[in-house]
């Protein structure tokens, strides 16, 4: 008897996802197929990571091209798409110094051992890091640790020491809490998983300001607000707070595996070789997809192209939030990354939109997160408000 896709998935892969019951057999623009033909417009695009929609000739152009030279040989041989990656990566960011691995877990671990690499140079008791209540930093044993959820951390124990928690936004709390022992401080500029929370300019450079008191390093994980997503190349630099560490991911790759970390010549010296490493990292199929990805951004002028998009989409739904303001709490975010804080459920939400062939996801209970492939258009932001506007009032009617 042959097993169905779904079956076979769930007999062979361990039980780790929480999946919807569509197969998906192909993407163009912003829009997803599955195995019917049945097109859904896809808002999530794979949680902020397709940039650029699915089958981008630009994506396209770099796979095909690369893989026919090199795809991978190591870090232990110098190659020049490598080379003019972390140098295009350099200019965009800001950095000094890049260091190239394969996701956002990656970026952030690194991160963290030289943050602490870095500490440990100043005192050997300097190894804390503080971050925030309802972050993300990832699935490994260490960025799980970091995360400020308790539920990602439950069954993993004992976990990695020296992490401390404050409340998102509570400057009070953070002077509490950091010493002499803190090495670092670790912050999303808008918390995306914890429910697309966005952190003031004030409270950042407040943030920055007691770091720079007590010794200890700012790191902002912008995995998912980095590569134009928030309307700027990178978050910080829409409120004009730069950090000491930044990472990155999602966007990068444009739904190719990539992540970085990128610091100033200060900090990333305090890496020796053999401090740190990746076999896959940087490697020549990634750096192509990357480059290709950045430089198409460069010409096209994403950020202000998302600046528009995000205002416009904003709009539209602060207009459905004056029309159901018993439902729509809160409308907040940034470009095109919008989360829609609803009185309603918002599993059953998400599952009616699919319904009406939209890809939407909920986070933080009844927050609707909207992360839309960056080329998104405004017919397809109108279709977008649309299909939300009809499950919201089927769902008031249901209520």
């Amino acid at each position: 008897m042959n097993l169905t896709v779904q079956e076979k998935t769930e007999k062979y892969y361990m039980p780790s996802f929480s999946r919807t019951d569509l197969v998906l057999e192909r993407g163009e623009g912003c829009y997803v197929y599955d195995q019917s033909g049945e097109a859904y417009l896809d808002v999530l695009a794979g949680i902020a990571v397709n940039a650029l929609g699915y089958a981008h000739p630009v994506v396209i152009k770099a796979i095909t091209e690369q893989s026919q030279k090199l795809m991978h040989t190591s870090n232990l041989f110098y190659s020049k798409i490598q080379a003019d990656l972390v140098e295009k990566l350099a200019n965009v960011t800001g950095f000094d110094k890049v260091f190239l691995c394969n996701s956002g877990a990656e970026a952030n671990e690194g991160a963290i051992k030289l943050a602490r690499k870095y500490g440990h140079q100043l005192s050997p008791q300097k190894y804390k890091i503080i971050t925030a209540v309802h972050s993300f930093h990832g699935r490994t044993l260490t960025t799980l640790t970091a995360t400020g959820q308790t539920k990602y951390q439950q069954g993993f124990e004992p976990l990695p020491a020296g992490f401390a928690y404050v409340e998102f936004g509570d400057i009070s709390a953070l002077e509490q809490l950091i010493d002499s022992e803190v090495c670092a401080v670790m912050l999303e500029v808008i918390q995306g998983e914890g429910g697309v929370n966005v952190a003031t300019q004030e409270y950042l450079k407040k943030v920055q300001e007691l770091c720079a008191r007590h010794q200890a390093l700012l790191i902002f994980d912008e995995v998912q607000t980095g590569v134009c997503r928030t309307g700027e190349w990178f978050a910080y630099q829409g409120v004009g707070v730069k950090p000491d560490i930044m990472t990155l991911a999602k966007a990068l790759g444009a739904g190719f595996p990539i992540g970085a970390f990128v610091a100033d010549d200060k900090i990333a010296n305090a890496f020796k070789a053999g401090d740190h490493g990746s076999t896959f990292g940087g490697n020549q199929l990634a750096c192509a997809v990357a480059l290709a990805v950045l430089n198409y951004m460069q010409v096209e002028q994403m950020p202000q192209q998302v600046r528009e998009k995000g205002q416009y989409l904003q709009e539209a739904l602060t207009n459905l939030q004056s029309k159901y303001p018993a439902y729509i709490k809160d409308v907040r975010g940034k470009g095109l990354l919008i989360g829609l804080q609803l009185n309603l459920d918002g599993k059953l939400f998400v599952k009616k939109c699919l319904q009406k062939h939209l890809i939407i996801n909920n986070t933080a209970d009844n927050v609707i997160r909207i992360a839309p492939p960056l080329i998104i258009s405004k017919a397809e932001i109108d279709k977008l408000v649309q299909i939300i506007n009809e499950v919201l009032q089927e769902m008031i009617k249901e209520a």
